[in-house]
């Protein structure tokens, strides 16, 4: 009997390694507050959200004037959710509120800590940290290759906003567990194994994982589809529990939230504020195409975030935006290794026909990146829409950046 015969041999290990009380969640239906918004939920299957979510503040440390709490809440399935909330320090009155939305990075071992400057001793607690597996600190080189080196929901908070940045479904204190891997995933990491030590490369416990959570997701969204949801579907469902928290935390006003997100980040934006009418104002960073430019060549460059089953149904990619009452600014990187330069802006000029009154769109010469310049301009514009008074939102994009 051969090794696999008797691997094989044993119980099939669980593929929805902490998430067993999955199905039995999904199979409730979220509600949405509009046609448009529940025709979407119903497409991507959003399970129902749990309103006035309790949540618990572990700890909380002012440095570099602000004040950052570790947060964490239990939704209805899976592991807690780990969070963290930074506002200003010294300031009096409502904030408005932004929901900081991570990328996806091609790492799931880590979540919304690559926006967040923790302050030491604050990167471990018992309420559902992100590093409970052992993974350690975050890589120095996350942060810095696609946010500039700047810490994006500390930054927002120097700049007046109060932010919470979470970790969603399937990252961070939200991921799978994976020991023992599920057969298929293990057949798919053990390749991996094999050219980590032809290069002599001695992976840490986080890259096993990221490996493993690669291989991982094609599962997650076979599960997915068997309970009548979808990977983006489920996401969506813990950012709108997240932005729920975010309107009930003290301190910021409900009546001026609004999110943004880099590359699956900004996929996430572009969903929830379809989804919710309190997001007055967001921003959708290197994720924004037309579903034609994607084919053939640029299928494999995104994950199941983007390809969700039936959303093509509803229309284009940048038809989400429509369902939204909420103004947009969206940033284009025309170095973009992951999206056609042309797909890109077919969907400027779509945006443009659909939404001149309410979208903004701008033009970078950069690669799949969130620049500091980029954020300064993602933070001018959030300044802009969530003033208490309602100003008129300037949507000329600028002639140096579109015309390019």
């Amino acid at each position: 009997m051969t090794a696999v015969d008797v691997a094989q041999s044993l119980p099939r290990p669980s593929a929805l390694g902490g998430y067993e009380d999955w199905p039995g969640y999904a199979a409730r239906h979220h509600t949405a507050d509009s046609a448009a918004a529940q025709q979407l939920a119903d497409t991507l299957g959003i399970p129902a959200v749990t309103t006035d979510l309790a949540y618990t503040v572990h700890s909380e440390t002012e440095h570099d004037g602000v004040i950052t709490s570790r947060l964490s809440w239990q939704l209805g399935f899976g592991p807690r959710t780990s969070a963290w909330f930074v506002r200003p320090a010294g300031t009096t009155g409502p904030l408005p509120g932004v929901l900081a939305l991570h990328c996806h990075g091609g790492i799931k071992a880590y979540g919304a800590e690559r926006l967040v400057a923790i302050p030491s001793g604050m990167d471990q607690h018992d309420g559902g940290s992100s590093n409970a597996g052992g993974f350690g600190s975050l890589p120095l080189g996350l942060s810095g290759k696609l946010y500039g080196g700047r810490a994006l929901a500390t930054w927002m908070a120097q700049q007046g906003f109060a932010v919470l940045a979470h970790d969603t479904f399937m990252w961070g204190s939200r991921r799978f567990r994976l020991d023992p891997l599920p057969w298929r995933t293990a057949n798919a990491v053990n390749g991996q194994q094999a050219l980590w030590r032809e290069a002599g490369v001695e992976p840490s416990a986080a890259e096993q994982y990221n490996a493993a959570a690669a291989a991982h997701e094609e599962t997650v969204a076979k599960a997915a589809t068997l309970l009548g949801t979808s990977v983006a579907g489920t996401v969506a469902h813990d950012d709108l529990a997240a932005l729920g928290v975010l309107a009930s935390l003290p301190g910021v006003d409900a009546d001026r939230l609004g999110c943004l997100g880099f590359s699956g980040g900004g996929g996430r934006a572009l969903m929830l504020a379809a989804m919710s009418p309190l997001i007055r104002s967001y921003v959708v960073t290197c994720m924004m195409t037309t579903f034609a430019s994607l084919l053939p060549a640029y299928l494999d460059a995104h994950s199941w975030l983007l390809h969700s089953p039936g959303l093509a149904k509803l229309g284009d990619w940048p038809d989400l935006a429509t369902r939204s009452n909420a103004g947009v600014l969206v940033q284009y990187a025309m170095a973009d290794q992951l999206f056609p330069e042309q797909g890109m802006r077919d969907a400027h000029n779509h945006l443009l026909e659909q939404l001149p009154a309410r979208y903004t769109g701008s033009f970078w010469q950069e690669p799949h990146v969130f620049t500091p310049a980029m954020q300064d301009e993602a933070a001018a514009f959030l300044t802009a829409a969530l003033q208490p008074t309602h100003p008129a939102i300037s949507t000329a994009p600028d002639p140096a950046r579109t015309d390019s």
